[in-house]
């Protein structure tokens, strides 16, 4: 109910009138859910609360009368938050409305802390069910929830407040967002990602995207629940993890390919050093003996800026036991293969592709971008080498994130990379009761050459893990 309430004083349409998804429903909305004109120009349910609309009129008083005051960069956040409440103040007198001590208190608190805060973005940060967050210029803010998009009543009265609110997160992680540089990722502090972009390269005004990661870390029961993985596979991944086999995360964008990265990284032992390297720190794992190490974009001069190739380099000598790179994208793909096929067995990525055959290839066109010229074959041999298993990711269309590969890199024939599936996704494409996509993860029987190596170091694989017929793997043995 206090959600409900938040949400509607931030202009925002609660989540039950915002269409929520519930299965006989998403057996039949698509994924996009637009709404009705009115709720579109700020004229929905939620703008039926007198409160609601004391408040729009306060906060559009407040922007007209400060102008701007409100986002000049050489005012502190101290002295911006005394000339908010100080005219918020006068503009509620000056609207005379029948207000008690508690609602003209509760608006006031509400109203700075969408000025000096995200913003109308407060009510979707707190709401657990809200994934992603959208945002471009003045237009409705959209949200994602349990992988579909919604479009809310909430939205920026000004470009100028979304620039601020975008200047002050990126602030806090010392990167910078300008004319010069109109681009940026940054992180909230509970490490979920953002990135803006400024006119004049977004037409439309300022553009802001916030994929938010949970305020508490899932486990592999969470993904197992959400039928992301399987107990077998769960437990074959450990195995692997364990075992330091070399691992990469695959899938397209917001597959769930970090999120799976630091569920894998629980299974690290305690008693390993571990660096992680990423260009916006997002990573949250919980052993005690981390290193973080965060890229840094250019100075205003062009100046000092640390890439992940060069914090890979740097890793090698700080004696890892295990190096996890939050996403490879580059040259630094190089320098990756390298550590994997000198000692730093253990090491895990994530890359974007649509297959595991794909990612075998982007590797490869990576490993060129370094700018060395290296013959296709000696780079296949890296790979085929260092790589031992693929994981593969892909949203469905029923919103679920669900592995539906995993596949052995078992070296070279011809000059081509093989790679054999050990699980894969079966599917039928029909959606069941409950809205879901009916699909199975089951092991293809095939017996992974890297249990040899799992088995040198004490972990040998069940044979319940694997399907098909175990006396015939035991003979294989």
């Amino acid at each position: 109910m206090k959600l409900n309430q938040r949400l509607k004083q931030a202009g925002a349409v609660p989540p039950e009138e915002v269409a929520p998804v519930l299965p006989e429903r998403a057996a039949r909305k698509p994924a996009t859910l637009i709404p009705s004109p009115a709720a579109r120009h700020g004229e929905g349910p939620a703008h039926a609360d007198p409160l609601a609309a004391i408040k729009q009129r306060a906060q559009e008083s407040l922007f007209t009368r400060l102008g701007g005051r409100l986002f000049r960069a050489d005012m502190t956040e101290d002295q911006l938050h005394r000339l908010v409440i100080e005219e918020l103040g006068n503009v509620l007198q000056a609207d005379r409305a029948p207000l008690s001590p508690a609602e003209r208190q509760r608006l006031l608190d509400d109203i700075s802390e969408d000025v000096l805060g995200y913003g109308p973005l407060e009510s979707f940060l707190a709401d657990p069910e809200v994934s992603e967050i959208m945002v471009t210029g003045t237009r409705p803010i959209y949200v994602e929830r349990a992988g579909r998009l919604y479009a809310t009543g909430a939205r920026f009265l000004f470009d100028d407040h979304l620039r601020r609110v975008i200047e002050r997160i990126v602030g806090k992680v010392g990167r910078r967002i300008d004319e010069s540089s109109p681009m940026v990722d940054a992180r909230l502090p509970d490490g979920s990602r953002v990135n803006a972009v400024l006119p004049p390269l977004a037409i439309d005004g300022p553009t802001l995207t916030i994929r938010k990661f949970s305020k508490v870390p899932l486990a592999v029961d969470d993904l197992i629940r959400l039928k992301t993985l399987t107990p077998k596979l769960a437990e074959l991944l450990a195995l692997c993890v364990m075992g330091k086999l070399n691992i990469l995360i695959t899938g397209g964008t917001g597959t769930g390919k970090t999120t799976l990265l630091n569920v894998l990284s629980a299974s690290i032992p305690e008693d390993e050093r571990i660096v992680t390297i990423e260009d916006s720190a997002e990573l949250q794992l919980m052993q005690e003996h981390v290193v973080r190490l965060e890229g840094r974009p250019p100075n205003i001069e062009d100046r000092g800026e640390v890439t992940i190739r060069d914090l890979l380099r740097n890793a090698l000598r700080m004696r890892p036991d295990r190096i996890v790179v939050g996403e490879v994208r580059g040259g630094e793909a190089l320098d990756m293969l390298q550590a994997m096929n000198t000692g730093h067995d253990g090491s895990m990525s994530t890359l974007h592709a649509n297959s595991p055959r794909d990612a075998v290839s982007r590797l490869e066109t990576m490993v060129l971008m370094a700018g060395l010229d290296l013959p296709s074959r000696a780079i296949r041999e890296q790979i085929g080498s260092a790589v031992n298993v693929i994981v593969h990711l892909s949203r469905l269309r029923d919103g679920t994130r669900r592995v539906t590969h995993l596949a052995e890199v078992t070296g070279m024939e011809s000059g081509v990379i093989t790679l054999q599936d050990i699980f894969t996704l079966n599917q039928s494409g029909d959606l069941g009761e409950d809205g879901l996509i009916h699909a199975s993860l089951v092991p293809t029987g095939i017996r992974p050459a890297f249990g040899d190596k799992l088995r040198g170091a004490g972990l040998p694989i069940p044979s319940r893990l694997l399907g098909g017929d175990p006396v015939r793997q035991a003979r294989a043995r």
